[in-house]
């Protein structure tokens, strides 16, 4: 599968990068971690983010659907003939035949300006594969992407994206406050629009509402 190609036919015109809740208009934005309670409970808080994060993966994947599993990673500090195919997929893919199928695309200062000299140090190295639900151990996954900014070990530092085949739609956890959510259709996002409601961001909730109720 050519990922450029089916991001551009069902996610058109699309940047595959955060906030992709702002990038895309049938999306939705979830609360993970409520900030408060960190400073009360970090072991609580903690609890809510995983516990929230793996129900919303579980609701929007069924154990048999696709996906591609994207990771975009910067190696500012690393020369292009160091950086190696990321652990991150070794761990947590069950299967061989998906890790050894797994790509790699280095994409050139995407921030730079066009009047700038691209500078190697930004380039972003995305890493994609192709795989069933039932070949990830998910639950480590999703623990080790939500642990990044808490200092929690295991953590993933890297931007990882889910893109369901199937239902066509992106999950994405953009760190442990929330996820972003957002589907090809209006219709695929609706079942989790009115099961999660209670957890919808607050601050987007009228946008939301105004794509899932008007």
């Amino acid at each position: 599968m050519d990922l450029k190609k089916y991001l551009e036919e069902q996610f058109e015109n699309l940047t595959l990068e955060p906030p992709l809740f702002y990038g895309w208009d049938v999306s939705i934005r979830f609360e993970l971690g409520n900030p408060p309670m960190f400073r009360i409970n970090k072991e609580h808080y903690m609890e809510q983010v995983y516990y929230r994060s793996l129900e919303l993966f579980k609701a929007l994947h069924d154990i048999e659907d696709e996906v591609l599993v994207i990771t975009h990673a910067y190696f500012a500090d690393r020369p292009k003939n160091k950086v190696k195919k990321l652990n991150l997929y070794k761990k947590y893919i069950k299967r061989k035949e998906p890790i050894r199928a797994l790509r790699l695309e280095i994409l050139p200062d995407i921030n730079c300006e066009p009047d700038e000299m691209p500078d190697p140090r930004n380039n972003m190295y995305r890493y994609w594969t192709r795989c069933r639900i039932r070949d990830l151990n998910y639950i480590p996954l999703i623990k080790a992407i939500c642990n990044h900014d808490v200092g929690i070990k295991p953590m993933i530092y890297h931007r990882v994206y889910f893109i369901n085949i199937n239902k066509k739609t992106i999950f994405h956890i953009y760190d442990d406050r929330g996820c972003d959510v957002i589907a090809s259709s209006r219709d695929e996002l609706m079942r989790i629009f009115e099961g999660f409601n209670d957890w919808i961001l607050d601050y987007d909730r009228e946008r939301i509402n105004r794509v899932f109720l008007e």
